[in-house]
C-alpha cells in the first residue's frame, strides 16, 4: 500500500510539474509575443487612445504617392471633378476601411488572422500573399520616392538612402505597434508644425493658386482626359490596399469608437492632403 501511494504521489507531482513547465511556457511566449501576432488582443491590452491611433493612422496615410495619383486627378479633371473625385474616393475608403477598424479592434485579430478566420487555413494563403505583394511595392514605392530626389539633393547614392530608409521602416515594423506610435507621434507633429513636406504644401498650393490665377484657372487647363469615374476609381485605388491592413493598427484601440473614427478622419484628412498638393 504504501509503495501504491508513493507511486501515486510521484505521479501527481510529475503532472503537477508538467502543468507548471507549460504555463511557464505558455506565459513565455505571451511575453515574447506582445503585439500578439498569432492571437486575438487581450481586453486589458486594448489601451490605445486617440491620440496615439491617430498620429499612427495619419502617419499612415501621408504617403507620397498619393501627391502623384493627386497630380493625375489634377492633369485629368477639373476643379469640381477633382472635388469629387477624391471627397467620393475618400469616403469609400473611409467607410471601408472603418469597417476592417471596427473588426479589428472588435476581435483584437490582425489581418493575417481574420483571414485565416474566414478563408480557413489554405483559403487564407490567396488574400495574404496578394496584400504582401502589394506592400513590398508600396514599400519600395515609398522608400525610392524618398531616396531618390534626397540623394539628388544631398549628393549622395541613391542606394546609401534607400538601405537607410528601408532598414529604418523595417525596424518600425519589427518593434511593432509601439514603436509606430512613438515615430508617428514623433513625426506627425513635425510634419504638421515645422518646415516639412505638409507646410510647404500649403506653402505651394497657396503660391500656386496666386501665381495661376487661383484653383479655378490651373484646373481650367486640365486636359479633361479623366473621367470622375476613373478619378474616384484612381483615389480608392491609390490606398485600397494599404487600407486593408487598418486592423493590425487598431486592434490595440480603447473601443470601437476609438478605431473607427481615427481611420475615418485620417482618411479624408491626410489622403485628402496629400491629393491636394499633388494636383495644385
Amino acid at each position: 500500500m504504501k509503495l501504491l501511494t508513493s507511486m501515486r504521489a510521484q505521479r501527481v507531482s510529475q503532472t503537477e510539474r508538467e502543468v507548471t513547465m507549460s504555463e511557464l511556457k505558455e506565459k513565455k511566449v505571451q511575453a515574447e509575443d506582445s503585439e500578439y501576432s498569432l492571437s486575438a488582443v487581450p481586453k486589458d491590452k486594448k489601451v490605445q487612445g486617440m491620440w496615439a491611433a491617430m498620429v499612427v493612422l495619419v502617419g499612415f496615410t501621408f504617403f507620397t504617392p498619393s501627391m502623384t495619383a493627386g497630380g493625375n486627378l489634377g492633369i485629368g479633371l477639373t476643379l469640381s471633378g477633382f472635388l469629387i473625385s477624391m471627397i467620393v474616393g475618400n469616403a469609400f475608403l473611409g467607410i471601408y476601411c472603418g469597417t476592417l477598424g471596427y473588426i479589428g479592434q472588435k476581435t483584437g485579430l490582425s489581418l493575417d488572422l481574420l483571414a485565416h478566420r474566414s478563408f480557413g487555413e489554405k483559403g487564407s494563403f490567396l488574400p495574404s500573399a496578394i496584400i504582401s505583394i502589394t506592400q513590398i511595392g508600396w514599400f519600395g514605392v515609398g522608400v525610392a520616392m524618398f531616396a531618390i530626389p534626397a540623394a539628388e539633393l544631398l549628393g549622395i547614392s541613391p542606394f546609401i538612402l534607400v538601405l537607410i530608409a528601408g532598414l529604418c521602416m523595417t525596424a518600425s515594423a519589427y518593434f511593432g505597434i509601439k514603436a509606430l506610435t512613438i515615430v508617428s507621434a514623433i513625426s506627425v507633429p513635425l510634419i504638421a508644425v515645422l518646415r516639412s513636406p505638409l507646410v510647404l504644401g500649403v506653402y505651394s498650393m497657396v503660391l500656386s493658386g496666386i501665381e495661376g490665377g487661383g484653383l479655378t484657372a490651373i484646373f481650367a487647363k486640365s486636359a479633361g482626359s479623366l473621367s470622375i469615374l476613373g478619378g474616384v476609381g484612381l483615389v480608392i485605388g491609390s490606398f485600397v490596399s494599404g487600407g486593408t491592413a487598418t486592423p493590425n493598427f487598431v486592434r490595440f484601440a480603447k473601443n470601437n469608437a476609438v478605431a473607427v473614427s481615427t481611420t475615418v478622419i485620417a482618411f479624408f484628412l491626410g489622403n485628402s492632403l496629400m491629393f491636394a498638393f499633388g494636383a495644385v
